[in-house]
C-alpha cells in the first residue's frame, strides 16, 4: 500500500553512566547477570551502567512499548533544533553536554501508517546531573532494555557504537565525567560506556599523553578504608576534538 505522505523526525539517544540497583528489571521481568556490571567499585548492591533515556508510549500505534525522545520537524526549523526543543519538551533535559546527529535511518516500513524518516541523534549528559523526568519518563540500562518502539532498539545500538569508537579516538568522555573527577571514578565512566573492563593506569597515561586530562592539584579524602588521597583530575577541553585519529581502546583479550 502506498504512503499517503512522508513525515521527517528527529529521535535522540541520550546517555548517561548511572548506578542502578544490583538486580534491576528490562520490561519488568529480565535481571542483569552480574557479568555485565562492569565497575567494580561500586557498593554491592549497585551496579554501574551505561543508561538510555526512555519514555513509555501511552497511545497506539505501540502502546506501552519504550521510545527515544524525539517527534516531528517543524517547518521552520533545522534538525538541531528540533532535536534539542524535543529533548526540553519531552524530558526536560537541558543539561546536555554533547549532541550530535547520528545517522538517518528510512526504511520505508520502520513505523506503522504515514511514512516517517528519522534523524538519530547522540546525546551525553554528565554523571553528576540529575534533570527532572516526567512521570513517564525514565533511564534503563543499556545491557537491559525493555520492549522498544519501532526500530528504536537499533537507534541505540547505532549510538552505544557511535559512542565507543569516539572514546577512543577523541576527548568525548568530558561530555559523561564530573567537572573533577578521581580517575578509578573515570575508569568507571569508560567501563560503563565501552562495556568492558578498562586498567586505570594504562588509562591515565594514553589521556595524559593525549593532553585530554590534566591534574587539578587537589586530592579526595581517603576512604573508610583508608589508604593515600587520590589526585583530583580535569580535562583540557569542554568540547569535542580529536586526540588520536589512529587511536582504538580494545577489550582485554
Amino acid at each position: 500500500m502506498a504512503h499517503r505522505s512522508t513525515i521527517h523526525e528527529t529521535l535522540t539517544a541520550v546517555f548517561q553512566v548511572r548506578r542502578f540497583p544490583s538486580t534491576i528489571t528490562a520490561g519488568g521481568d529480565a535481571s542483569i547477570p552480574p557479568e555485565t556490571a562492569i565497575a567494580r567499585r561500586c557498593p554491592p548492591d549497585q551496579r554501574t551502567e551505561l543508561a538510555v533515556l526512555l519514555w513509555e508510549r501511552a497511545l497506539d500505534p505501540a502502546k506501552g512499548t519504550w521510545s527515544l525522545p524525539g517527534g516531528k520537524l517543524r517547518d521552520l526549523e533545522d534538525l538541531d533544533t528540533s532535536a534539542a526543543r524535543q529533548l526540553a519538551e519531552k524530558v526536560d533535559v537541558r543539561e546536555l553536554t554533547h549532541l550530535e546527529q547520528l545517522s538517518v535511518f528510512s526504511d520505508p516500513h520502520r513505523v506503522p501508517g504515514d511514512r516517517r524518516i528519522a534523524s538519530a541523534y547522540l546525546g551525553l549528559v554528565p554523571l553528576t546531573a540529575e534533570p527532572v523526568l516526567p512521570p513517564d519518563t525514565r533511564w534503563h540500562p543499556v545491557s537491559a532494555l525493555p520492549h522498544m518502539s519501532f526500530d528504536h532498539g537499533i537507534v541505540v545500538d547505532h549510538a552505544r557504537n557511535r559512542l565507543a569508537a569516539k572514546l577512543s579516538y577523541t576527548n568525548m568522555a568530558f561530555a559523561l565525567a564530573p567537572d573533577r573527577f578521581t580517575m578509578s571514578t573515570l575508569r568507571e565512566i569508560y567501563c560503563a560506556a565501552l562495556g568492558y573492563d578498562v586498567d586505570t593506569t594504562n588509562l591515565q597515561r594514553v589521556l595524559t599523553r593525549r593532553k585530554v586530562i590534566m591534574p587539578t592539584g587537589a586530592t579526595n579524602s581517603p576512604g573508610r578504608t583508608g589508604g593515600r588521597p587520590a589526585a583530583v583530575y580535569r580535562f583540557t577541553d569542554s568540547e569535542i576534538r580529536v586526540t588520536d585519529e589512529f587511536a582504538a581502546l580494545r577489550p582485554p583479550s
